[in-house]
């Protein structure tokens, strides 16, 4: 494995990070959304990761893969003054958990952050190399 290839790596697990996090955001966004016109709450998405190996034709890293609807049901809220109450009188919401997606968002943000330092690291290791032949 060429130092080079730690970028690769590094830099697939960043953007890996970064569309996770932009699912965080959605999410977090729709915590408290309720159905929709089409009778339907937001459902929670959640990011599937895919590692790439080493000797592929490919370079090595980590990409998304998919990103998956959740299938828990969403909360009902009893508020039959709503407009869009059911027949019962509750209102559907959506799914998303908003403690959980704030732990999400806080292990993928670490998990940039990490990937940011070993690029720094790998660079001023590549510098230092450099400094060493003149």
């Amino acid at each position: 494995m060429s130092m080079f290839s730690i970028f690769n790596v590094s830099g697939s697990a960043i953007s890996a990070q970064s569309q996770r996090l932009n699912v965080v955001a959605s999410n977090l966004a729709n915590v408290d959304a309720v159905a929709g016109p089409d009778g339907k709450a937001y459902k929670a998405r959640q990011v599937v990761f895919q590692t790439t190996p080493m000797g592929t034709d490919s370079a090595a890293g980590v990409r998304v893969s998919s990103i998956k609807e959740s299938d828990a049901p969403g909360r009902k809220v009893h508020a039959p003054a709503h407009p869009l109450a059911d027949e019962q009188g509750y209102v559907n919401h959506s799914n998303v958990n908003a403690v959980e997606e704030m732990v999400n968002m806080i292990s993928a943000s670490r998990s940039y952050q990490n990937n940011v330092e070993v690029m720094n690291t790998a660079k001023s290791l590549l510098l230092k190399t450099l400094q060493m032949g003149q």
